[in-house]
């Protein structure tokens, strides 16, 4: 008699901030809709934002939600990092998502497996603790992963703060990286959160495996040679089972920048939009403003309040704020530049802008969501990266082995951009000799996202094999 299975009940904790959100949403939709899965997504209370609410809305049959109750940070300095929010947020509801995932293992759908999200790894040890299957879904690349897997190896072994590392890291698979390009909590070993990120890095190997928001043509080397690793034991595997990019919606056809868009013509407009939680200070969103008007290119730009002491300053949402950000652009810029030019407070329809005919670059923060929504539209990238693994990112993006991005002389010190390199740049991005290249590139690693993603491609087979093993868990005779 055949073994009966019943469907994989998986439990996916999501970390706050929309580029976490967004991204585990999707996959949730994926192992449901693809892959015959039950989903439990999991949020938390402290730290959410409206923008979480609405990626979770929509979400298929066979997935809930439900969300750990808010726990006291009042004890944290007020310019703690977002990073340190974060992980103490994790830390501190550890005993609530303990009885919550034995309430769901006493459930009739029991558990299959436990996702965790890549800032959440301290919530593999409730897993390990009960007994079930525990995965980290990496929301962002492979190289990010591995940098962030070596931070204990790099705290043991060094004594200087990685800006100041005289010479590159050279990770196994992944292009050089100068210490001032891996992410920003490892860059002061003074800051309380560097001895949270080494132990990240620890966390990570309570995992069975890795879920990787990447593709083979952006990371092919990288997953050779981490495999190899995994092969002789070093680190948990990984599987490439993105890009987790949302499709365009019909619903965004009446939005104002679709309607601008829809007048201008094909490839002409560069996008400008540093993410989600991207905030420049005043002086440079004054001088990005004189650098686009010089450049005389017609530009849609998604305007956020500026901030001079944060540059993740929105990553929580714009609270404290009853204006308009657009009141904070120079004067009479709106006026000069109108015609050419849109500038709209807060929010756009990104992946519907990135993939209208009329874009043709995008000055972006390089966040990997970001990254890949503009991979997948073929649409080349001018890199500003603010923070987290931003720098990373770029590094990878302009690379010669991926060569989708252009990097403006370089302002990774936080120094102000001024407004003739923008105007070049952005000039250089839409009709130079390096713009068109990056555009070719681009539009290369298009038709190898559309293949991943496809029915049937790279992405569903990766997702199936882990699938697969959870399935195997389930078997009864």
């Amino acid at each position: 008699m055949a073994p009966l299975v019943q469907a994989p009940h998986v439990v996916l904790l999501a970390s706050p901030g929309a580029g976490h959100v967004v991204p585990a949403a999707e996959l949730a939709s994926r192992l449901a809709v693809h892959h015959g899965c039950t989903v439990t997504v999991i949020t938390y209370t402290n730290l959410s934002t409206a923008r979480h609410a609405s990626a979770l809305a929509s979400l298929p049959r066979h997935v809930t939600t439900t969300a750990l109750p808010e726990v006291s940070v009042d004890d944290l300095p007020a310019d703690a990092c977002i990073e340190t929010r974060i992980f103490t947020v994790v830390r501190r509801t550890l005993p609530q998502l303990r009885d919550l995932l034995g309430s769901l293992l006493g459930s009739p759908t029991g558990v299959s497996a436990f996702l965790t999200d890549m800032l959440c790894p301290a919530a593999l040890a409730v897993a390990a603790e009960l007994g079930v299957p525990r995965y980290v879904f990496f929301s962002s690349n492979l190289m990010c992963l591995a940098s962030l897997l070596y931070t204990p190896t790099l705290a043991r072994t060094t004594t200087c703060d990685c800006r100041d590392l005289p010479e590159p890291i050279l990770l196994p698979g992944c292009v050089p990286l100068h210490g001032a390009d891996l992410v920003d909590p490892v860059q002061d070993r003074a800051n309380p959160v560097y001895p949270l990120m080494t132990e990240l890095g620890l966390d990570y190997l309570r995992a069975d495996g890795f879920l990787v928001n990447t593709f083979d043509a952006m990371e092919d080397e990288t997953l050779v040679a981490f495999k190899q690793l995994s092969d002789k034991g070093v680190y948990p595997p990984a599987y490439a089972v993105g890009p987790f990019v949302q499709p365009c919606s019909g619903e965004a056809a009446n939005d104002t920048c679709i309607g601008w868009l829809d007048d201008q013509p094909d490839g002409s407009v560069v996008y400008v939009c540093f993410g989600s939680g991207g905030t420049l200070s005043s002086e440079q969103t004054a001088e990005l403003a004189a650098g686009l008007e010089a450049s005389k290119q017609r530009f849609l730009w998604v305007v956020r309040f500026p901030s001079n002491k944060d540059r993740s300053a929105s990553y929580f949402g714009t609270t404290g704020h009853d204006d308009d950000p657009l009141t904070y652009l120079p004067v009479g810029f709106l006026k000069r530049t109108k015609g050419t030019g849109l500038a709209v407070p807060l929010w756009a329809p990104q992946v519907e802008v990135l993939n209208h005919p009329a874009v043709g670059g995008f000055v972006s923060h390089c966040g990997w969501n970001s990254a890949l929504e503009a991979v997948a539209a073929g649409v080349p990238i001018l890199a500003w990266p603010l923070f987290a693994e931003q720098r990373m990112n770029a590094v990878m993006l302009s690379s010669e082995r991926v060569g989708v991005a252009l990097r403006p002389n370089a302002r990774d010190d936080g120094s102000v951009v001024p407004r003739e390199e923008v105007a070049a740049a952005v000039r250089e991005l839409m009709s130079g000799e390096k713009g068109t290249a990056a555009r070719t590139k681009a539009c290369e690693l298009r038709l190898a996202s559309e293949t991943a993603s496809a029915p049937g491609g790279p992405q569903h087979q990766a997702l199936a094999a882990v699938v697969g093993k959870w399935k195997q868990g389930l078997a009864k005779p």
